[in-house]
């Protein structure tokens, strides 16, 4: 019996005009872009740990039309003191370029920032001593300079050191 009324139901629903198919824009974002970007710019080293995977498959990831461009520390050292830097600014970049798009910006950014400011720790963590200790100061200059001049939100990069005079 229910046979009889499958078949006459998928051909009428077949023969529908498209007009009355609701419409999808191939370059609609997934609806849940606003969750995947918290969850990789969090402080903790498993939220950089899966921004570092994706990042290095970007294409899994186009969907979601995420700016994954980066000039890394901008015009401050990469790798200051030979201390790498640069994996840590572009996640930073990440996050301000993609907030700054989503409109959110202001209420993320003291939160890229700190995780920065993590990034830039965990790295410091691979040394000892006196060389630790001047990878944390140089973090702490590099974090202290994304506080206080990383502000304005239309800002391409901002997160540059000031420069000398």
């Amino acid at each position: 019996m229910r046979r009889r009324f499958a078949v006459p139901f998928a051909a009428a629903a077949l023969s529908l005009p498209l007009a009355l198919i609701p419409a999808v824009s191939a370059s609609a974002a997934p609806s849940d872009k606003p969750q995947v970007l918290s969850s990789w710019t969090q402080t903790s080293a498993s939220s950089y740990n899966a921004w570092n995977a994706a990042r290095s498959n970007q294409g899994a990831w186009a969907g979601y039309g995420f700016d994954w461009s980066t000039d890394y520390c901008s015009t401050s050292p990469d790798n200051p003191f030979g201390f790498p830097f640069q994996t840590a600014c572009a996640r930073h970049d990440f996050g301000y370029r993609n907030y700054k798009a989503a409109g959110t910006f202001s209420a993320n950014k003291s939160r890229l920032d700190s995780a920065f400011y993590e990034d830039l720790k965990r790295v410091c963590a691979a040394y000892s001593g006196a060389t630790r200790t001047s990878c944390n100061s140089t973090a702490w200059t590099y974090y202290h300079a994304v506080d206080i001049f990383g502000i304005a939100p239309a800002k391409a990069n901002s997160h540059k050191l000031p420069q000398a005079a």
